[in-house]
């Protein structure tokens, strides 16, 4: 269910005191071949798994659109430069975790209006039975997060591919203990300081989400400091 996102959100502080976030399982990690990752922006895999990403050293990406949306109003880039701007820092995060080579598969869904079947298409043609594919998760508040999400679960159960959901805005409007989120199916991924230090490069591979565009409201930053805080976490988090 599409949800607002507005204002501060839930405190990092909030989710870091709460005691069931130490006592979810550790995910284990033993998948066969590379996951697949399934962004529906440039930087949503970032935020969600890099770390995953960094400690598996593996990984093929979906880029389903070009993050071009991002700042619909800017007086600075066109949607069109937002793209390349977008395409080129996801290319730089990558090198960052040391995934440069990885193969990334464009989509080049229009940023706000994803084609859920045609993702789910796409994705069904790269899922084998037990490969992992990461997606949004499939309630994350966030209309093209959760196409993509739902996209991705249709993909896997045609397959046999195991569904893996990394939440990303739900941290913003949700609280501890929340009753709308299927806490019981969290999985922790523990990062190592190496995996930590990675993910935080990564991240700061995105100037044009991280930093504003310029000096006017629409080009304001969509990633401010206290976004960024629920990703800077020595762990990450996972529905399985």
């Amino acid at each position: 269910m599409v949800r607002p996102i507005a204002g501060a959100g839930t405190a990092e502080q909030g989710w870091q005191s709460w005691p069931a976030v130490a006592q979810w399982p550790a995910l284990p990690l033993d998948a066969a071949e590379p996951p697949l990752i399934v962004a529906p922006h440039p930087d949503d895999e970032i935020l969600g798994v890099a770390g995953l990403m960094a400690t598996l050293d593996a990984a093929e990406l979906v880029a389903v659109t070009d993050g071009e949306a991002s700042h619909p109003g800017s007086t600075v880039h066109t949607q069109g430069e937002l793209a390349t701007i977008r395409r080129a820092e996801t290319a730089e995060a990558l090198r960052r975790l040391g995934l440069g080579d990885a193969p990334v598969h464009r989509l080049a869904q229009p940023d706000g209006k994803i084609d859920e079947d045609a993702v789910a298409e796409a994705l069904t043609g790269r899922l084998t039975p037990g490969r992992w594919c990461l997606a949004t998760w499939r309630e994350d508040g966030h209309p093209d997060h959760e196409a993509v999400g739902r996209a991705a679960a249709r993909a896997c159960a045609a397959t046999g591919a195991i569904l893996l959901e990394y939440p990303i805005w739900t941290w913003h409007w949700a609280e501890p203990a929340d009753p709308r989120v299927p806490w019981h199916r969290a999985y922790r991924i523990d990062l190592s300081p190496a995996a930590q230090a990675a993910k935080a490069a990564a991240i700061a591979a995105f100037p044009s989400q991280i930093a504003a565009l310029g000096p006017e409201p629409a080009d304001a930053a969509i990633l401010p400091p206290h976004v960024l805080a629920r990703f800077s976490r020595p762990f990450e988090v996972v529905f399985r």
